[in-house]
């Protein structure tokens, strides 16, 4: 199946203690469904110190359900995705806009 969300897509949070905060996709994990987002889903880390890094208590982006995100249009509204065939090749499109993303 093709990917609603990709790595780089600005997205807004639906649900959630971040309801409503917008950030950028870091990283996706399609087999469990979820997804890093900059800034988003922080949590503390502690981490120990090594001769290369201070370490100490690290925030660090914690993966958050696809499901609860929303790709944001070019008007910066969230919207769902669509998939439709241009020429001989498959885009994604905002539903809102009918935008290509």
């Amino acid at each position: 199946m093709a990917a609603k969300l990709k790595k780089g897509d600005k997205v807004v949070v639906l649900t959630g203690k971040d309801k409503g905060k917008e950030g950028v996709i870091a990283s996706v994990d399609p087999a469990a469904g979820k997804a890093v987002v900059d800034g988003i889903n922080m949590a503390i880390r502690h981490t120990r110190q090594t001769q290369t890094s201070q370490g100490g208590r690290l925030p660090k982006a914690m993966p958050i359900q696809l499901s609860n995100l929303a790709i944001l249009d070019a008007n910066g509204k969230a919207t769902r995705v669509g998939f439709r065939m241009e020429g001989d090749q498959k885009v994604r499109f905002a539903k809102t806009t009918g935008d290509v993303i």
